[in-house]
């Protein structure tokens, strides 16, 4: 049994975990992946579930934990499963409480709003394309003309991105798979790798590596497209830190 269930994987969701420790609020986070499971502080009062869940399942969960909250600190990309543990809160009878992350400013980027855009906006433009969109993304762009020659892929350096990757076709040496976060110098060095003429991304914020990644196609001398962050309302951090204290007993 905890007072509170969070679902992490991402900054944020960790900084959550380490205040509850700090508090000492009993919590559970659940993540996607085991790299996400790693990178969890290992305290007393901490449950760490690594897996991914069905709203069934995250309601299942709930249940069985008996928190008194849910706090969804997922990636702001990730709107399937915000989505399902919204539907698991109902159906546990739950407060659900959604964590924002911070934006950036987008300067002056080239902004679509989906996948389909950003694919005709590739197909309009010539020149290597560096994607540090995640392997999520991956699919939709081999719609991308010459793909294979074109495309270079930055993700996680894991088994299973490796494998979707060959799957899909895109050549083993156009593949950074490193994990992040990556400074300035770093992404310049994958856009010089690449011979990209565009850069790829998600609006991630600061704590996405964001910011780093606009100056360095800025100083290589390049554009960058970005993918729109879709709209939600929720919390901010410090609001969120607040329920917390609330919840110690």
């Amino acid at each position: 049994m905890c007072e509170l269930l969070i679902f992490g994987g991402t900054t944020e969701g960790r900084e959550l975990a380490q205040y509850c420790c700090a508090c000492g609020v009993s919590a559970a986070v659940s993540v996607a992946t085991e790299y996400g499971g790693e990178l969890l502080p290992h305290e007393k009062g901490l449950c760490v579930l690594v897996g991914r869940l069905d709203s069934d399942e995250m309601a299942s969960l709930m249940r069985e934990l008996g928190c008194r909250a849910v706090i969804d600190a997922t990636h702001p990309y990730a709107t399937e499963v915000t989505a399902n543990i919204i539907a698991a809160c109902k159906a546990a009878e739950l407060p659900y409480h959604r964590l924002l992350r911070g934006s950036s400013e987008l300067g002056d980027c080239l902004t679509v709003r989906d996948m389909e855009e950003l694919v005709e906006l590739i197909n309009q433009r010539g020149g290597n394309i560096l994607s540090t969109l995640g392997s999520k993304e991956l699919p939709k762009l081999t719609e991308v003309q010459n793909f294979a020659e074109r495309v270079w892929v930055r993700a996680l350096p894991t088994d299973s991105v490796r494998a979707l990757c060959a799957e899909l076709g895109f050549p083993e040496e156009h593949l950074i798979l490193e994990r992040g976060p990556f400074t300035v110098w770093q992404n310049m060095a994958h856009i010089e790798l690449s011979g990209a003429s565009l850069l790829v991304t998600k609006e991630s914020g600061a704590a996405g590596g964001f910011p780093e990644k606009l100056e360095a196609a800025e100083k290589c001398g390049i554009k960058t497209a970005v993918l729109a962050r879709p709209e939600e309302k929720g919390s901010t951090m410090e609001e969120i830190k607040s329920l917390i204290c609330g919840m110690r007993r």
